[in-house]
């Protein structure tokens, strides 16, 4: 295993639009950060070997993600939305890794309120998705999400959040900037690992009040829920370039 040290300048230069065509485009909005921190002797069964687990402040993080997308479509630009495909929400449970100096997301797991999507991305992406009934909506300034797991493992989640003022600009070093700033999804299928690349503009964070939360979907992996409180931050929206897996094995 490599134990390269990942450095700002690793973790910046992932932020560089990659060269050749995308495959995908997908806005992504309503999107909360929920974080915690946790033991990485906890995540390591979970995570292939070859993957060192990415730390900050001495500590592993694992996160809960529910957001809202739409403009999901294939590239070239001109190819129209495919219906069932075009617009879902998503809440996804992930941690960070890094692989020769790399830094990206392993994601635990995936739901989605879209069968399609939740098929199309484990065949095309190797990523754990399930499918899931899931609401999410703004009232009078509180964004609600409510998800119930229609696979195996079955998980919950709700949740009620307030977001606050905007937050100045993340910089290399800080722990907004650690924890946002992700840039590589990895993925694992019959022993052989893979990264994509994606690119957006850079998070555009907000403070956020987790007014009320429920959930089992860090136990649906095999994994503890920390019992602090979360650490939660908020992002109206990206618009996010998705490009291929390839092999890094």
């Amino acid at each position: 295993m490599s134990t390269r040290i990942v450095r700002d300048v690793d973790r910046l230069s992932v932020r560089h639009r990659p060269e050749g065509q995308p495959i995908m485009h997908q806005d992504w909005g309503k999107l909360h950060f929920l974080h915690w921190r946790i033991n990485e002797d906890l995540l390591r069964p979970h995570i292939p070997e070859a993957l060192e687990i990415d730390t900050f402040g001495g500590s592993a993080w694992i996160a809960i993600t529910p957001f809202t997308m739409w403009d999901v479509r294939a590239f070239p630009p001109l190819l129209p939305a495919l219906p069932g495909l075009s617009a879902m929400h998503e809440l996804n449970v992930r941690t960070y890794v890094h692989l020769d100096g790399v830094p990206g997301v392993w994601f635990f797991s995936l739901d989605t309120d879209s069968s399609i999507a939740a098929v199309a991305a484990r065949t095309f992406f190797y990523l754990p998705y399930f499918t899931a009934e899931i609401d999410l909506e703004e009232v009078a300034g509180v964004i609600s999400c409510d998800l119930s797991r229609e696979d195996e493992p079955s998980a919950e989640f709700t949740a009620t959040f307030r977001p606050g003022k905007k937050l100045p600009p993340s910089q290399p070093g800080s722990k907004e900037f650690f924890l946002s700033e992700r840039y590589v999804l990895y993925s694992e299928n019959e022993g052989e690992l893979y990264r994509a690349q994606i690119h957006h503009q850079p998070w555009p964070l907000q403070q956020s009040t987790l007014e009320s939360f429920s959930s089992s979907m860090i136990e649906a992996v095999g994994i503890p829920t920390p019992k602090t409180q979360p650490l939660v931050h908020y992002a109206e929206e990206v618009n996010v370039d998705i490009w291929p897996l390839e092999s890094v094995s």
